[in-house]
Order: C-alpha cells, then sequence, then structure tokens
C-alpha cells in the first residue's frame, strides 16, 4: 500500500504522521508504520530526506562511483559529499566495481562514521570485459576476476569457454551484469595462456588495466614521415665555451643562419652536458648543463626532449598519446605512450647526438633564489650519458677508477651536488615535504621469473636531479602563471581539515603532536612530524598514515598550489616523451615564444585543457596500480620459492587480525593472529601492538622478528608468514 502511494504521480513527499493521517492509521499503531518506512528505506525502496519525509527512493537518490571490495560491500564517492557512502554486502544490487550508480542514502554518518546507502540502479557500467582465472564445472564454468575488487565470478554458460580448461587466464565479455542474488554473465573472447606459463600473470594484467600493447596503423604511417636523425647541414657547429669559462644569460644566442625548422633556436652544443638516468633507462628525456657567471651565480639549464616537434596537435600520435596519457613502467616492459623510434630515438637526448629541446635556463643565488631565467628552444648535444650509479660513486669516491675516467666531468658534478644542497635547504626551509619509502628493483630471468628483491633508494645523483626538475617546473608554471594564459598545472591541494584532525588524534597516542590553525595546517608541520619520528619504529606507520591523510596530487587549469612542495606554483614540464601534459602544455610554452597565442587559440586551449587534465590524472592513477600491481604479483612469485625458508624482519604494521612484517628486500607478508598459538592476543589500538591476555607479550610496530614463509597466494598477490621466535 505505501508503495503503490508513493509511486501515484500526485503523491508528495510526506512525514510519518502525515502518512498516518492519510491512510487513517491510529495513534496506537503508529510505531508499526514507522518501522515498516523504516525497512523500506534500508532495502532502499522508498527514501526519507533530511526532513524526515518518505517518498519512492529516487526522489532522494544522489549519483556517484562505486567502488568495491574483496569482502563484498562497496563505497560510493559522491560530488560535494565529504565522506564516502558505505554500501552493505546485501544493498550493492547489480553495481561492480567502478559502475556509476544511483543511491539512496539510508542512514546519516553519525559519531565519526561513514553515511549508508543502498544502490537502487546502475547507470553506467565500468566494465564490458574481465580479465580472471578460468574455472570449469561439468558444462559450465566460472571465472574469477583478477580484480579482487569485483567480489563476483561470473558465470560461464555452456558453449561460450573457447575451450579453456581449469587454470587458464582467459578475457571474458560480460553479457549480462547480473542482478542481486544472481552472478553476472559472460562468454570467453580470448584465451591469454595458462596461469603457470611465463608472461601470463603480466599480459593478464595489461589486459585487466586495458593497456594498449601496440599502435593503431595510422600511428604507424605518421611514423614514416619522422626523420631518424637531424640533418647534420641544418644545423652547423655552434660556439664552445670551456668548462670554466663564466657566462651570463645573454651570452646564450640563437642561430639565425640555421635552416628552418631549426632557425632561431639558442645554440647550446658548446656548454658541457650531461643526462643521469637509471642504467637500463632508454627514453632520455631531460639533459643538464651547469655554468657560473662571472659574479658567481650558478646558470642551471634543464634541457627537455622537444617531443612537440613531431607530435603535432590533432594528429594521429597525438590522440594516441592522449589515449594513453602516460608511459606505464611494469616489472618485465615499458608500455610506452609514444612509438620506440620517437622515445628512444630522435625525441630521447643520446649521447653524441644533436638534438632539439626545449630549455629552461636560470640564473640562482647562493641562497637557491631564481634571480632570472630564460625559457626557450634549443639545440643541444649530450657530450656523456651517466647513470645515477656512476654519478653517485664518483662523489662519493665509492667506485674506484670511476673519477679518473669521468675527469673531464668531476668538477661539473661537484657544482651540481653543491647547488642541489643549497636548493633542497630552500626547498626544506618553507616546508616541502619529502616522504622516503623504500622502493623495489625486481630482477627477472628471460623467462620473466623474479630472481631477485633488492631496495632502490635515493642516492646524492638522483637527488641532484629531482632537484633541478623541480626547480625547473616550478620557474614555468609561475611564469605561464603571471601570463594569464590556459595552462596545465600540477596541483596538490590543501588536506581535509577532517583527515588532519584524525591524524592529530593518532599521532597523540605515540606523545607526537601537529599545531593547526583555524582548520588548516601548513605542510612545513608534517614535514617536522616526519623528521621527528625518523628512524623510530613507528616512522613506517605514521609516515604511511600522514600520507594518506592528504589528497592525490592531479592536474588542474586552476594554479591552487602544490602542498606537500610548499609551492605557490607547480606543472610537469621535464618528462614529454612519457606524460601527455607534459607534452600538451610544450605546444603552448612554444606558441608563446612564437607570439602566437593569440585570442583564438587561447579560446581553444580553454575548451581543450579542463578534460585533458581529466583524463590525464584519471590514466596516471591508472598506470600507477598497474605498477603497483606486477610488483604485488613478482614478489608473491619470488617469495613462493622460499616456501619453509626463514627470515629477518620488522613489524611494519599491526591490526587486530595479526601483524605485518617487512623484510629488508621490502617484501611485506602478514602473520595472522591465529598462528600466534602461545596465547590469547588483545589489539590494542591505541599503541598500535597485540598483548597476551596471560603472559603478557607484546608484539609492536619496529620489533624485530625471524619469520617462516609459509605460503603465498597468487590471486591476491598476498605472503603469510608464521613466527619462528623473537630475535
Amino acid at each position: 500500500m505505501l508503495t503503490e502511494l508513493m509511486n501515484d504521480k500526485a503523491y508528495v513527499p510526506m512525514k510519518a504522521k502525515e502518512l498516518a493521517m492519510l491512510l487513517d492509521i491510529p495513534k496506537s499503531r503508529r510505531e508499526e508504520l514507522q518501522e515498516v518506512l523504516d525497512k523500506l528505506v534500508e532495502d532502499g525502496v522508498i527514501g526519507v530526506s533530511k526532513k524526515g519525509k518518505y517518498a519512492r527512493s529516487e526522489t532522494f537518490s544522489v549519483n556517484g562511483l562505486f567502488s568495491g571490495h574483496s569482502r563484498g560491500f562497496g563505497f560510493v564517492t559522491v560530488e560535494g559529499m565529504e565522506r564516502d557512502v558505505f554500501i552493505p554486502e546485501d544493498k550493492t544490487g547489480a553495481a561492480l566495481h567502478g559502475d556509476r550508480v544511483q543511491i539512496v542514502i539510508t542512514s546519516d554518518g553519525q559519531k565519526g562514521r561513514r553515511p549508508e546507502g543502498a544502490v537502487i540502479r546502475v547507470l553506467e557500467h565500468a566494465n564490458r570485459e574481465v580479465v580472471g582465472y578460468f574455472q570449469k564445472s561439468k558444462n559450465f564454468g566460472f571465472v574469477v576476476p583478477d580484480n579482487v575488487k569485483l567480489s563476483r565470478d561470473i558465470f560461464i554458460p555452456q558453449g561460450c569457454s573457447q575451450g579453456a580448461v581449469t587454470g587458464h587466464k582467459v578475457v571474458v565479455q560480460l553479457t549480462d551484469f547480473g542482478a542481486p542474488g544472481r552472478k553476472p554473465e559472460g562468454r570467453i573472447t580470448e584465451i591469454l595462456g595458462h596461469v603457470n606459463d611465463p608472461g601470463t600473470d603480466i599480459l593478464s594484467l595489461v589486459r585487466a588495466y586495458g593497456l594498449a600493447e601496440s599502435f593503431p596503423e595510422d600511428v604507424m604511417e605518421e611514423l614514416k614521415a619522422i626523420p631518424d636523425e637531424l640533418e647534420t647541414e641544418a644545423v652547423s657547429e655552434g660556439k664552445r665555451f670551456r668548462e670554466d669559462m663564466p657566462y651570463y644569460l645573454d651570452d646564450l644566442v640563437s642561430n639565425d643562419g640555421w635552416k628552418e625548422p631549426y632557425r632561431g633556436r639558442l645554440d647550446l652544443r658548446g656548454l658541457q652536458t650531461v643526462t643521469i638516468d637509471g642504467e637500463d633507462a632508454k627514453d632520455l628525456d631531460d639533459a643538464v648543463t651547469l655554468g657560473r657567471t662571472p659574479e658567481g651565480n650558478y646558470i642551471l639549464g634543464v634541457h627537455i626532449a622537444d617531443v612537440s616537434h613531431y607530435v603535432k596537435e590533432n594528429s594521429a600520435l597525438d590522440w594516441e598519446a592522449l589515449r594513453r596519457g602516460t608511459s606505464v613502467y611494469l616489472v618485465d616492459r615499458v608500455i610506452p605512450m609514444l612509438p620506440h623510434k620517437l622515445s628512444n630515438g630522435i625525441c630521447s637526448l643520446n649521447e653524441g647526438t644533436n638534438r632539439l629541446a626545449l630549455s629552461c635556463i636560470m640564473e640562482i643565488d647562493g641562497q637557491g633564489n631564481v634571480t632570472d631565467h630564460r625559457i626557450c628552444e634549443t639545440v643541444i648535444c649530450v657530450d656523456r650519458r651517466m647513470s645515477y650509479t656512476a654519478v653517485n660513486g664518483i662523489l662519493t669516491g665509492e667506485m674506484e677508477g670511476l673519477q679518473e675516467e669521468h675527469a673531464e666531468l668531476v668538477p661539473l658534478f661537484k657544482r651540481m651536488e653543491e647547488l642541489s644542497g643549497i636548493v633542497r635547504e630552500r626547498r626544506r626551509k618553507r616546508g616541502a615535504i619529502d616522504f622516503d619509502f623504500p622502493e623495489s628493483k625486481i630482477f627477472l630471468d628471460e623467462k620473466g621469473r623474479p630472481l631477485e628483491i633488492r631496495p632502490y633508494e635515493r642516492n646524492t645523483a638522483t637527488k641532484i636531479i629531482e632537484d633541478f626538475m623541480l626547480l625547473a617546473n616550478e620557474t614555468v608554471a609561475e611564469d605561464f602563471y603571471w601570463q594569464s594564459v590556459p595552462f596545465l598545472y600540477r596541483t596538490h591541494d590543501t588536506p581535509d581539515p577532517e583527515k588532519m584532525k584524525q591524524l592529530s588524534v593518532f599521532i597523540n597516542n605515540f606523545g607526537y603532536f601537529i599545531r593547526m590553525q583555524q582548520g588548516e595546517i601548513h605542510p612545513k608541520e608534517l614535514q617536522k612530524l616526519l623528521d621527528k619520528i625518523e628512524g623510530t619504529p613507528e616512522e613506517p606507520l605514521l609516515a604511511r598514515l600522514t600520507l594518506r591523510s592528504m589528497k592525490q596530487a592531479k592536474y588542474t587549469t586552476e594554479c591552487s598550489g602544490h602542498f606537500g612542495l610548499a609551492a605557490r606554483y607547480y606543472t610537469h614540464f621535464t618528462s614529454p616523451i612519457r606524460r601527455y601534459p607534459d607534452l600538451q602544455i610544450h605546444r603552448i610554452i612554444k606558441e608563446a615564444i612564437h607570439g602566437e597565442l593569440k585570442e583564438k587559440r587561447q579560446a581553444h586551449y580553454e575548451q581543450l585543457l579542463p578534460q585533458v587534465a581529466v583524463q590525464t590524472s584519471a590514466l596516471e592513477r591508472r598506470a600507477e596500480e598497474a605498477e603497483r600491481e606486477t610488483e604485488k604479483l613478482k614478489k608473491c612469485e619470488y617469495m613462493a620459492k622460499h616456501i619453509g625458508e626463514t627470515f629477518e624482519g620488522v613489524i611494519s604494521g599491526v591490526s587486530n587480525w595479526g601483524f605485518y612484517v617487512e623484510l629488508p628486500n621490502t617484501v611485506e607478508g602478514m602473520v595472522h593472529i591465529s598462528e600466534l598459538r602461545d596465547d590469547y592476543y588483545i589489539f590494542d589500538e591505541s599503541r598500535y601492538e597485540l598483548t597476551g591476555e596471560l603472559k603478557k607479550k607484546t608484539y609492536k610496530l619496529g620489533q624485530p622478528v625471524r619469520v617462516i614463509v609459509s605460503g603465498t597466494d597468487r590471486m591476491l598477490r598476498t605472503v603469510d608468514f608464521v613466527l619462528d621466535r623473537d630475535l
């Protein structure tokens, strides 16, 4: 009766008392009416407004993005709502991870809890294809999705399996998205290989994340018109500077005697020029020069591959680069944004070759302030391709023979180290936050199997390049902000005050505090916290929680600053071979240099850039997740070969279901609480400890432990440990 009433076109939202009067329900039975209304709201059949009025669920519904969880429940992110809406497992309807859904709020968040809701309709399905593990059962089968956030298996009817057998990794095209109590259905369109076949694991992830494996024909056709090298007669030899010769920015002059399209570029081939990258890097998009003025100021040149000279707007190459958004660096392969002819060829700043560049040349004083700068088109020639390891070895003297081998470059590297320290100290003083989480380097054999995992640590050389690139990005961003032209910025917004309050309360349990003013926090406060916890047992946990309390960086058309860097102006200028936003702003910069950024072109960019910002931010997150998952996959595979072996590690996280242990090689696994059989352990959330009820033995953050590898789960990409004994 109630639902029929509310479905009537003439019905207007009413309170429970008004409904009781309309339906002639006596006061003695109004509690029963309220119970029925509450149940209908809970089930998502009807909705209730903040004023307590009831109507069809659609009347009070909101739309958002559904994020699934492996245990069946999910969360919906609704634009304009501060907190995600929790969706219980029995209220998810037919929603799958990533779907755009319509929900009704069934209860407001009280006492710090999330609001709850129910899915009433899927507006847009995100999963047309799914990659997973096939399990055959008589005349039909099921596919368990690789993405654990897709918590429901997919039913494969008879005749739709393409001959797949149990253990095959497959691609499934969904034909029915399912309903409450009924699994999604699909048909297998491709068999990627058996789960144990070399390469099948990574290929499955490539397909699951929709990463492009090859370039379209029109892109490859366009490449034929691009030369392999610059015409040597078009760029005759330029002025050579001695390594110790001081010069001013204005001493760097353009060569108007060159042929088009090189006429008007600054000839910087006379400057001592190096690239510094990882040993296996092939797409070298940044080179560095460093000189001095007669007064002693530094002249830092950050020279970036002029990719936009070859990748023209609205070309097939351009559209494909935008579709990819970024290069993706998986454990065993790189999926490039641009074809290798560009990324490893004429765009790459390879040693001993003339290359076109877009340069940011800065004069910097002894305090690290940029006192003058030029952003210009240039021609450069890299004298030496260096690695981070080699430059670090030269500066530390730890690698025998390197200083002699590169004697002519040693003064340059010493100046770089000196300037890098000055620039970094200036950034530190203004409050920039420096997270230093351990990264992994995974070594594979020819079949893609992991041989060794080592921690990859930042050294002096990596910090030099990082400091110089950050400074160039800031300088370019500030220049174009004050030009008031359409531009893409790299934005990191101020953290949500509520999350900062929660972090503040939590760290108080460990004796730390952060100062907030009127609900806002300065990045310097968070850097102070990181300095205080450095080297303590609680550092891994508190550093990660601090990072999670901050917002994600993204691309925007508004210059609202970068919180983490404590920078008012910031962009991404230095990696156009592997990031589309960098390529996009290079076009704007070059048009500005040539005086072509007229009203019509500015209007064009004002219309174009917002969508580019949204799309490239989303593609960046996809790439990061794919890279993270391939690492977890290979770590899991590596530890599977060491089941039964003993390792020493440190407790990196504690929860009510056990504790995590991180090994020196960065692999992390869990000791489940059920494996702690010598006592009944209770989790102390305020101190992040597990304490035995009888023996009072504790397991806490930073505690050294010895563990045995007890198992791995390739589907969940997890590692399980059991305790051997305390060290």
